[in-house]
């Protein structure tokens, strides 16, 4: 028999998962427990994998700029990034109009669209669209998964885009045919926000510009106000005796 130490130390081996188990093994890692969507035959193998997971809700829309908008709202209320799933074609640009309000309204969004099989990229196949050249002025990045073990590196990239600086919208393209692929890889760990702070000699001067100034005014405005940054806000209008405008 081998000792507890001795079996610690022996290496996880990853089983293989289809391209659409792996991305979804990759949003239950992000925290996703909502997921909006049109069904399409695009993306199959992810609404299989979505019907074997019990920790994400998946909803069905009637169209696809319904389920973005969702996705949209999902966002402002929560701060984590909506899920749309949409397919090729009519449902990406249906889809569209929810990006474009994400982008206009910073709020982090992730919109995966269902594409052709990797062989057919270029060749008109049936509703073919250019992913990239359709959403790269409406979103802050758009990508396409070429290798199934590229899964997880992608999703995690797309959150931490999706949430941190100005948030916003990414589109992830996922061709037919990979999310079919048998492969192994390992999944990552949850995204961080990574928020700005002030150093030392920015606050003193911030606080010798107020001290000095005559009529001071807040004007509020933007997105992404958590309860504490709130009530941080409020403390600091009351403590200056400030004026506060909504922009």
């Amino acid at each position: 028999s081998k000792s507890i130490t001795s079996l610690e130390r022996e290496p996880a081996v990853d089983r293989s998962r289809s391209g659409g188990q792996i991305l979804v093994d990759a949003l239950c890692a992000q925290g996703v427990t909502h997921v909006f969507c049109v069904p399409g035959e695009s993306y199959l193998p992810v609404l299989d994998a979505l019907l074997d997971q019990n920790s994400i809700r998946t909803i069905v829309c009637r169209q696809e700029g319904g389920a973005s908008m969702m996705a949209d709202a999902y966002g402002k209320l929560t701060h984590h990034p909506g899920i749309c799933f949409v397919t090729r074609g009519p449902g990406a640009t249906n889809a569209a109009a929810g990006v474009h309000v994400a982008q206009q309204d910073s709020t982090p969004l992730i919109l995966f669209v269902g594409q052709v099989d990797r062989k057919m990229a270029g060749r008109e196949a049936f509703q073919e669209v250019d992913i990239r050249s359709m959403f790269g002025t409406l979103a802050k990045r758009v990508e396409q998964i070429e290798d199934a073990r590229q899964i997880p590196e992608i999703v995690s990239r797309a959150f931490h885009t999706a949430v941190n600086g100005r948030p916003g919208p990414v589109v992830i393209a996922l061709p037919e045919d990979m999310l079919s692929d048998a492969v192994q890889v390992s999944d990552v760990k949850p995204y961080q926000t990574v928020e700005p702070s002030l150093g030392d000699v920015e606050v003193k001067t911030f606080k010798h510009l107020l001290s000095s100034a005559k009529r001071p005014l807040i004007i509020a405005g933007g997105r992404g106000w958590l309860p504490e940054s709130r009530k941080a806000f409020h403390r600091f209008a009351e403590n200056w005796d400030l004026p506060v405008g909504a922009a």
